[in-house]
């Protein structure tokens, strides 16, 4: 049997859903689990009176379906609540509140931020095209009205709008909801207790919010408990309260918020409640005041986000000039660093003025390159303090149209505010407040999103603790910390990548040795660099302070210098991999993305942050294609241009072997490194190896082959490892003329060592596969005793030849391990001298054994003493 549950004190929202639902499931039974108001029993029996099933006429045993409506919690079920434990119970929930930590959950669940669950319903008759009934229309109105408070209630929606004017256009009539929900005067009883509320309120600041608490213990009273807390919110100009009402023995918790900074359901959850951010209820057992007081105060406290300010939209630290500097020197740093605005700053540090780049430019222009900037420097610009707030930093910027504020503690600079920076903010802040009002805002892909949740799931225990500690620990010593790059990138894209980074506006390394020892961890630092290695039984973790990079000529080596988690992120090599995690503890798992890095993760497209970025770093043409094949992924068309932009300014020609090298061995170590070199001969990029080298179909063939070589190896489950870059190299400069070859590795600037095994595998190979077949296992052995792996290996992807092929595998899977049973000491007992003879004599067993001719050692024992003799050791 199916039944549609209310909760134990279901309103005119509940009861129009549970109507609405029985049109969707129309073999269910109506339920009510309490006691109900007079009036809204008394209309809903009238509707359908033969629907309605009593607690005392049903049978439990016969429940298979609960279908939960405006009721998630379980506690709301009243006496179904144990049905839910049931292991063949199947539910169904629908509600308009959001899901909190025990709540119901059911094979379909449908949760929506609306101003009312008789909103949900009314979209689900039109879209299954159920066009409810006159009398139905008007009780979902009612539920509307009654739940939003006729649309006036801050939880209100367009959803909830559009539903009324469907129900509207469909029958509701106007003249019943209105009889239902006009307002009625306050009785003599609930007079005095409001007097009462008054009387015992008080009002706290809580981050700067007005919050009222006021209390009652009426020594009794049976109406609606909201109405006292809607009419207190009418007479005081306060931004939330919240109502404590004692009777028989229970507690009951009403609260209101106007505020979004404050969700009121968030505080009422410490007492087990729940509802939407800006009207909530709980109940509990009776207990003093002063004690909920106490936990409404923390609870409070916590929930309440204090006004952001100006300390924490800052960038930080700030690219400054000194008040000796010229013009053309002033032009010099804001070219450097990517700057457009220089603070001025004395002698001693303290804050002048401003200059900007226009002003510099023009100062350039009339011939004062040499002249100082204090003259030309901008003193009249308006300054905030780190505590100013937002709203402030907003109106001065605005009003002022000023597009830099410097940010002062006393007279020394400690951080900027861009135009960029509150725009950015701004945004953040609304579509935080559009979600907490359950608004559906569509925001751009790259603003606000918290990855709390992704951490916690994909991440193991001992990592998530690590980064919370991490978060405390900054905190403590009033800096910030982030995580950064590919973990952050990979757990958007559903992937666990546990090779974290972390980076710390700060010192990394006095970081380092806090978080280490609070983790009791070891660190290996690096003063030169401000990073540290924190190691931990089971992690490894890398720390850097927050960077910013220059190059002083092409594909130069970048200088570092300390900076912002903004500048650090700004020198990295393509969006995607700008991405940051905050981790401090009330922002924890806050994305951090000024790049648009998620947009381009989501549209699957690799893109440099600025126009200059392969002519400073030409490797990162190289890394451009390494992850546009690992991931699928495309470059932008824009990427593509300056990739080919670079190559005809013969940018790689400046670009050291090493560093070459380096990003071809990576290219080598991917997953498919054929598709890589494919794409890197596409772009014109395996030219910069060697202008000989072409991806013709006979080197494509090459590759190939070995590609199917490595996979048979590795399928063959044998403990060595192969070297997979090497092996890939000589495939790479298999085609290449002996002169070629070397050409190519002299560009490369690799190793003597890597030089030697690339030039003698390449000429091995083709001496070993210009000698087989041989038929005979016993010179094939000795024709591969003492190459390598990488030789044999790359010997085979060359032939085509299956013969050779198998001969070559059957030595590395049988042939090599075979050893003669009998050793030296076997020898010298059958009375030969020891000597070279032995070598001769265990060369000639080892023969036969491959052959299949001796299968134990008195096999070989015999066949030593049949053809040779101790005296001559001679075979015969």
């Amino acid at each position: 049997m199916d039944i549609i549950l209310g909760h134990i004190n279901a309103d005119f929202d509940a009861f129009a859903s549970m109507v609405a639902a029985k049109r969707l499931y129309p073999d269910a039974a109506l339920v009510f689990p309490g006691s109900q108001e007079k009036k809204v029993r008394d209309f809903l029996e009238a509707f359908h009176p033969a629907e309605i099933r009593r607690i005392k006429d049903l049978d439990f045993d016969e429940v298979t379906r609960i279908i939960a409506v405006d009721s998630k919690s379980p506690d709301r079920l009243g006496p179904f609540e144990p049905l839910l434990s049931k292991p063949d119970m199947k539910v169904h929930v629908y509600d308009h509140h959001q899901h909190e930590a025990g709540d119901i959950h059911g094979e379909v669940e449908v949760i929506e931020p609306v101003g009312a669950t008789a909103t949900i319903f009314t979209e689900m008759l039109k879209s299954k095209n159920k066009k409810p009934t006159p009398m139905e229309a008007t009780i979902l109105a009612l539920g509307i009205h009654e739940e939003t408070g006729s649309l006036l209630y801050p939880s209100t929606t367009e959803r909830d709008i559009a539903a009324l004017a469907y129900l509207l256009k469909n029958g509701a009539s106007q003249r019943i909801v209105s009889s239902y929900m006009k307002t009625e005067l306050l009785k003599k009883d609930e007079i005095a207790v409001l007097n009462m509320l008054l009387d015992n309120s008080e009002e706290l600041i809580v981050h700067g919010l007005r919050v009222k608490i006021a209390k009652a213990s009426p020594e009794s009273y049976m109406g609606d408990a909201a109405q006292f807390a809607h009419s207190i919110m009418e007479m005081e100009d306060i931004d939330a309260l919240v109502v404590m009402l004692a009777m028989d023995g229970k507690v009951t918790l009403i609260g209101r918020s106007r505020a979004p900074e404050l969700n009121i359901a968030e505080v009422l959850s410490e007492f087990g409640g729940g509802g939407h951010w800006s009207a909530a209820s709980a109940t509990i057992q009776e207990m003093p005041f002063e004690m909920i007081e106490e936990r409404l105060t923390g609870a409070l406290e916590k929930a309440v986000r204090p006004e952001m300010t100006a300390g924490d939209i800052m960038t930080r630290p700030v690219i400054t000039t000194g008040y000796k500097s010229t013009i053309k020197e002033a032009e010099s740093t804001m070219t450097r660093y990517g700057v457009n605005v220089l603070p001025v700053l004395d002698k001693d540090g303290r804050y002048i003025g401003l200059i900007s780049r226009e002003i510099v430019e023009k100062a350039l222009f009339h011939g004062f390159a040499k002249s100082r900037i204090t003259d030309f420097t901008t003193t009249d610009v308006f300054t905030a303090g780190p505590n100013a707030s937002l709203r402030e930093v907003e109106s001065l910027m605005i009003e002022r149209n000023q597009r830099f504020m410097p940010v002062l503690e006393g007279e020394k600079i400690v951080g900027a505010i861009t135009r960029t920076d509150l725009l950015r903010t701004m945004y953040e802040e609304y579509l935080r407040r559009a979600r907490i009002r359950g608004e559906e805002v569509e925001p751009k892909p790259h603003f606000e999103r918290n990855l709390a949740a992704s951490i916690k799931e994909r991440y193991p225990e001992d990592v998530v603790r690590l980064l919370e500690d991490a978060g405390g620990v900054a905190g403590e010593m009033g800096c910030n910390v982030y995580m950064v790059g590919g973990s952050v990138r990979d757990l958007l894209r559903g992937e666990e990548n546990l090779d974290i980074d972390l980076v710390v506006e700060g010192d990394a390394i006095e970081f380092a040795k806090e978080l280490a020892g609070r983790l009791k961890a070891k660190i290996r630092t690096h003063e030169r660099f401000g990073t540290a290695v924190l190691v931990t039984d089971k992690l490894k973790i890398d720390l850097a302070t927050a960077r910013t990079e220059y190059y002083e000529f092409p594909a130069a080596l970048p200088k570092v210098e300390s900076s912002s988690i903004k500048k650090d992120l700004q020198r990295r090599d393509f969006t995607i991999n700008t991405l940051a995690v905050k981790l401090a503890p009330r922002e924890f798992g806050k994305l951090v993305d000024f790049f648009g890095g998620r947009r381009d993760l989501r549209e699957r497209t690799i893109r440099v942050l600025h126009d200059l970025s392969f002519i400073e770093d030409p490797t990162r043409a190289f890394r451009a294609v390494r992850f546009a094949v690992r991931f699928g992924f495309k470059l932008s068309k824009h990427t593509e241009e300056l990739l080919k932009s670079s190559l005809k300014m013969d940018l790689f020609g400046r670009l050291s072997g090493a560093r070459l090298y380096e990003e071809l061995i990576l290219s080598f170590k991917e997953a498919d490194p054929i598709e890589v070199v494919k794409r890197l001969s596409d772009y014109g990029l395996l030219k910069v190896i060697s202008p000989a080298l072409k991806l013709d179909a006979e080197l494509l063939g090459v590759l190939e082959s070995l590609h199917a070589t490595l996979l048979w190896f590795d399928l063959s489950f044998l403990e060595e490892k192969e070297d997979k870059p090497l092996l890939y190299l000589m495939a790479l400069l298999s085609k290449l003329s002996e002169e070629g070859r070397a050409e190519a590795l002299k560009r490369l600037d690799v190793s003597p060592k890597i030089k030697e095994l690339v030039t003698r595998g390449t000429r091995d190979a083709a001496m070993i596969l210009g000698k087989l077949p041989l038929k005979d296992p016993a010179p094939v052995y000795d024709l591969l005793y003492g190459h390598s792996l990488e030789e044999l290996l790359f010997a085979m992807s060359l032939t085509a030849s299956a013969e050779k092929k198998k001969e070559i595998s059957h030595y590395l899977l049988e042939m090599r391990k075979i050893k003669p049973f009998i050793t030296g000491r076997d020898l010298k007992a059958m009375g030969f001298e020891p000597g070279p003879v032995y070598s001769g004599i265990l060369k000639a067993v080892l023969h036969e054994r491959l052959r299949g001719r001796l299968k134990s050692k008195e096999d070989e024992e015999n066949f030593v003493r049949a053809h040779f003799r101790p005296s001559t050791s001679c075979i015969s």
